[in-house]
């Protein structure tokens, strides 16, 4: 079903709350497990047809829920990026990496579900290639991936590309636990966002700046 385009501010108003409560049931329950009628019943939407109305498909939904908040820290990345442009320093990219999410999350205060819903995003397979999609179109990112590279220009390509899906882990699934955490009102290594950030920052350097060794 294609999405109505309906731009009146009751409409506007529906899909906020449509987002917002599918943010969140998707990051406690998995996406699959939830319905669009269950979407619409936590709402507040009498109409359990509102989600295809507004949205059209379940992942089209994901997508608008992952682009609100990507949007927001593709933001925060250029300005950090912009400022540390052309350093050498695996620490400044990874940095840029990092805390525009932490952030971003910091900002939106507690509790929050999108670092939640885009572990659940990335663990399943049919959905996987939205996220992977919208962050790839970053212009920040790709940034990164080159500032990265000119730092550690004798890493061989097999190993970059593993350190690239090991940082993805420890980013997505870091934070989310964290999310969680904080949800469920349960202790956590570090006392703020901005700590988590340092304490991640600081694996993630350790992680690109470890030894290769050679098995051949």
């Amino acid at each position: 079903m294609n999405k109505v385009d309906d731009n009146t501010p009751r409409a506007e108003r529906t899909r906020e709350l449509i987002l917002a409560a599918a943010e969140r049931l998707f990051a406690e329950d998995g996406v699959f497990a939830v319905s669009n009628r269950q979407v619409s019943e936590a709402a507040g939407q009498g109409n359990n047809t509102a989600v295809g109305y507004h949205f059209g498909t379940k992942a089209d939904l994901v997508r608008a829920i992952a682009r609100k908040h990507l949007a927001q820290i593709e933001e925060v990345r250029q300005q950090l990026v912009a400022e540390i442009n052309g350093s050498t320093d695996v620490r400044d990219w990874i940095a840029c990496l990092v805390r525009p999410v932490t952030e971003h999350l910091a900002v939106v205060g507690s509790p929050t579900w999108f670092a939640r819903f885009g572990a659940q995003v990335m663990t399943d397979p049919a959905l996987r290639p939205i996220m992977v999609e919208e962050t790839q179109s970053s212009p920040s990112l790709v940034r990164i991936v080159e500032g990265l590279a000119n730092c550690l220009p004798d890493l061989p390509d097999d190993v970059r590309a593993e350190r690239n899906d090991m940082t993805r882990q420890l980013l997505v699934h870091m934070i989310a636990e964290r999310e969680r955490a904080l949800a469920e009102n349960t202790p956590t290594p570090r006392a703020t966002w901005r700590d988590t950030a340092s304490g991640l920052i600081d694996a993630l350097v350790g992680l690109w700046l470890a030894p290769v060794t050679n098995d051949s």
